[in-house]
């Protein structure tokens, strides 16, 4: 091989390098940048769930409410358990309850307010791995007694489907994410013009006497795999110095 064609090769292929050490640094750079992005949301999360209630805004401000500002935001209001059908929603277990684990459904009944307006209630947990629909009835048909209670829980949002997500089980009142607006479309949560909230409640308490459904309260355990990422990327990056170091010498000693 000639000299220039030998000269070119190693051009080349130093460009190349050149750009795989640029892509990986700034891959673990990325990383690093959503690391500290996902500390400070961690925080934001962990001081809303240790802050002390606050008083439920009312319907009007309602349409301001966003996930990144107000979800898991403590609540508190009175309201009554309506006689409407509930849903249960199937879980494997749950990523922000400590002492709940295994299969089961989370019972999500509406709570109408003074002026009639709708918020739905995740009530808590029921163990019931079949889904059973006369289980769920048991447990939620006990919450609605006509009285107001006072409830104090965290706003949460509804979830989307993903593409392999079941579909409804129109018949058991069955869903399998946690979208309590098409709940509210399916079981007539919303007729007559009512409002219903464009969030939910998971609820902390009261406690039921039986204890099911049972609610509790929350601990966010976001993953923060962030730093190993990086980490991983910026020994490419040198991998990849290194390789053409090596690659380079033997084509200078040919």
């Amino acid at each position: 091989m000639s000299r220039t064609l030998q000269r070119r090769g190693v051009a080349g292929f130093g460009v190349f390098t050149l750009v795989m050490v640029v892509a990986f640094a700034g891959l673990g750079v990325w990383q690093l940048q959503r690391r500290v992005e996902k500390h400070a949301l961690i925080a934001a999360l962990n001081e809303r769930l240790a802050a002390a209630p606050v008083a439920l805004p009312p319907p009007a401000q309602w349409t301001v409410l966003t996930p990144a500002k107000d979800e898991f935001r403590r609540v508190t209001f009175t309201a009554t358990y309506a006689a409407l059908p509930d849903a249960m929603v199937y879980s494997s277990g749950s990523a922000v309850r400590e002492d709940v684990s295994g299969p089961g459904t989370w019972a999500f009944l509406p709570a109408r307010l003074a002026d009639g307006a709708i918020v739905a209630i995740n009530a808590g947990f029921v163990q019931n791995t079949m889904q059973d629909r006369a289980q769920q009835d048991r447990a939620a048909g006990r919450l609605v007694s006509g009285r107001a209670v006072t409830l104090t829980g965290y706003i949460r949002f509804p979830e989307t489907a993903g593409t392999l997500t079941p579909s409804e089980n129109r018949a058991k009142r069955l869903w399998f994410t946690r979208d309590h607006l098409a709940m509210a479309r399916a079981l007539g949560w919303d007729e007559g013009g009512r409002q219903v909230a464009p969030f939910y409640l998971d609820l902390e308490s009261p406690v039921p006497e039986s204890g099911i459904p049972k609610p509790g309260p929350l601990q966010v355990h976001l993953k923060d795999d962030h730093l190993q990422y990086a980490i991983t990327w910026f020994t490419l990056a040198g991998a990849v110095v290194i390789a053409f170091g090596v690659w380079a010498r033997a084509q200078r000693k040919r």
